[in-house]
């Protein structure tokens, strides 16, 4: 046991290396170490505080939670202190909780346990069913104001459905894989910095001082406790779930009830198995007392609710050994250094390579060839290394230099001012053409089923294709002549290259990669402009007044339709016959869902969810996300979630997948 003098050093030391990490992670949502690692520092700091107790100081971060919010948001002082939850990281633990819990409660108790979500806690306020205010959590006690930005979240209601005059709730924003995936792949192709996982990618979208910049982003918010305005008559926190799903809120479906501990255990190992199972990243799960008359008996610690603890899962990292870096060229010239790694299992996956993402992280970092790291795999992206292990080098690490010329081409590579990114000049870069007719052809694009990487790659290398457009020159033969391409795929290739000329204008526009420019946006400047001719025509100031187009995508469209190959691409997708006019919405009078609004739920008999939703769009419907009164039609498939409830509650007409293709 240490001395009195050499703990109180000790603890002054990790308080202050856990006071950094709090302004880290809670404040500048940047997190410096991993969970585990802040979670270790943790508890040997309250290790030393239970056998120093004279020690413990009110500023402890024991005591108290988080970090000041940032200066350039307004003070939210919460009407509810919002704590933070104690941590059990193994069955024992749990068991320590349930008997805690059964000792001063004096009863046997039943929980619900709700996965953890890894986002950004949010408080939501409702005055008369509408919402009125949004806040961070912050150091618990004052938050941001982030109201502007939670509106244009389009998940989350404005108004709810049979609420009190007043009511208070907390919730879990967090931004989805998919979308989180998607997002970094165009911060790269911008040359951004891209972000480390999606939880720092839903902060950073909802801590935006421009909303629009909130709006261009998929975020998702679940709402759980609340906090002001219960129902007397509800009287546990599973009957409070149901209640806020009726509200209107989205609420976790994947809640468990529990009857004791044993069972509570049994979900937590389940848990474990199936956490990826899930389209969002969740870090843990949280256990919580049901009946709620329990909670003021059981009452706080200065930190955390005794009716409530957050299991945390296994960590799913890895040491392995970088035995090289090499570098990619991307469809817009972005140079992407990528480590090659001694494969290693992270969260069941063989991981052999990790993105570096660009020079200056790799200095950051000082990766080197050779170096011991610590990698980590953030859902279903591209594994990354979180650090180096400098302890186990042996000198013999190369450092890593990006080159100064294309790997593939030997042009220049070129720094532009105000991006993080190295790009190749090449205007005839293989390596950049087989990225951009990739991205041309995929799903969201031009969607040319069967024309995968590895076809491109052919078709570029054996100089078949020289830009996009020349896919329309492609005949049968041409095919036929290729690696493993049978006759019938060369006719099933040549069918799909000719039906995707009546993609739309949406689709194309995104399909010529016009940087800064996704499909969102592809789909705001068709309908906006109707044809790419009036597009190409567009000056800067007429881009900028729609709401959706910001500068940069203004300038960006600007500098496409300039350059002289961009004018040589259209004129030959013209000749090729390639659709570029689109029906703007509610046009043409012919269509038969003109001004309709669908929402969709659950899985239909044998469309996919993009397949009814392009129907719907083709015949002149509109797509939302959630249910209200200005919905037409909700259209449900099997295993229909709650907007299917919420629709019966609006008296809104429910069809199935046969019913739409009648209307059509």
């Amino acid at each position: 046991m240490p001395s009195l003098d050499d703990a109180r050093q000790k603890v002054e030391e990790l308080r202050s290396e856990i006071r950094k990490h709090d302004y880290h992670y809670y404040v500048l949502d940047n997190p410096l170490i991993a969970d585990q690692e802040y979670d270790s520092l943790m508890r040997e700091l309250e290790s030393l505080e239970r056998e120093f107790p004279e020690l413990i100081t009110p500023d402890s971060p024991t005591q108290r939670v988080g970090g000041a919010p940032l200066e350039q948001f307004r003070s939210v002082r919460h009407t509810t202190p919002l704590f933070s939850l104690a941590n059990a990281f193994e069955a024992g633990e749990l068991r320590d909780f349930d008997r805690r819990v059964r000792q001063l409660s004096g009863t046997a108790i039943d929980y619900v346990v709700e996965p953890k979500i890894d986002g950004l806690s949010v408080v939501l306020t409702y005055e008369n069913g509408e919402f009125v205010l949004g806040a961070t959590r912050g150091d618990g006690i004052t938050g941001e104001d982030i109201t502007e930005n939670l509106r244009a979240v389009r998940l989350l209601p404005k108004r709810l459905i049979g609420a009190p005059p007043r009511l208070v709730v907390r919730g879990e924003a967090f931004m989805p894989k998919k979308a989180f995936a998607l997002l970094n792949e165009e911060r790269d192709a911008k040359g951004e910095q891209p972000f480390a996982n999606p939880r720092n990618a839903a902060a950073g979208s909802l801590r935006q001082l421009d909303p629009r910049v909130t709006a261009g982003r998929t975020l998702g918010i679940y709402v759980y406790q609340v906090l002001e305005g219960l129902d007397r008559e509800i009287s546990t926190q599973w009957e409070s779930l149901s209640l806020l799903r009726g509200f209107g809120f989205s609420v976790q479906e994947q809640s468990s009830y529990c009857r004791d501990i044993d069972e509570v255990i049994d979900c937590c190992n389940e848990w474990i198995e199936k956490r990826h199972d899930l389209n969002y990243e969740i870090d843990g799960l949280v256990i919580k007392v049901n009946p709620l008359h329990l909670y003021d008996i059981l009452g706080y610690t200065a930190k955390s609710p005794r009716w409530a603890i957050a299991f945390k899962f296994p960590a799913e990292q890895a040491v392995t050994q970088v035995k090289d870096i090499f570098v990619r060229v991307g469809r817009t010239g972005v140079l992407t250094p990528t480590a090659v790694l001694e494969p290693v299992q992270v969260g069941g996956v063989t991981v052999s390579r990790a993105t570096l993402h660009n020079e200056d992280m790799i200095r950051q970092k000082d990766v080197r060839v050779g170096d011991y790291v610590v990698v980590q795999r953030a859902g279903d992206v591209i594994p990354e290394v979180v650090r180096v292990l400098p302890e186990r080098r042996t000198g013999e690490e190369k450092v890593f230099k990006m080159p100064d010329h294309c790997p593939v081409c030997g042009s220049k590579v070129l720094h532009l001012e105000g991006e993080v990114a190295a790009r190749c000049t090449g205007i005839a870069c293989p390596a950049q053409l087989k990225e951009l007719v990739i991205h041309f052809v995929s799903r969201e694009a031009m969607d040319v089923e069967g024309m995968g990487p590895a076809l491109v790659e052919q078709l570029v290398d054996k100089k078949l294709i020289n830009d996009p457009a020349d896919i329309y020159t492609l005949s049968r033969e041409d095919l036929a002549k290729l690696e493993r391409m049978g006759a019938k795929s060369a006719d099933n290739i040549v069918r799909a290259i000719e039906g995707s000329k009546e993609r739309g204008l949406a689709h194309l526009l995104y399909a010529l990669g016009i940087r800064h420019v996704g499909i969102k946006a592809a789909e705001t400047l068709a309908n906006e402009f109707g044809s790419l001719d009036a597009l190409a025509r567009a000056g800067f100031g007429e881009l900028t007044g729609i709401p959706e187009i910001g500068p940069k995508i203004a300038r960006s469209i600007e500098v496409f339709f300039q350059q002289e190959q961009t004018g040589r691409l259209i004129a030959k997708l013209k000749r090729a016959g390639v659709k570029m006019e689109q029906e703007r919405e509610g046009e043409n009078g012919e269509l038969v869902l003109t001004g309709k609004v669908f929402v969709l739920t659950g899985t239909l008999p044998t469309l996919t969810r993009k397949e009814a939703e392009g129907l719907i769009k083709k015949h002149g419907g509109k797509i939302s996300s959630s249910v209200s009164k200005k919905t037409d039609y909700v259209l449900a498939g099997s295993d229909p979630g709650q907007k299917y409830d919420k629709a019966k509650q609006l008296g809104i007409p429910i069809i199935s997948e046969d019913e739409l293709l009648q209307m059509v």
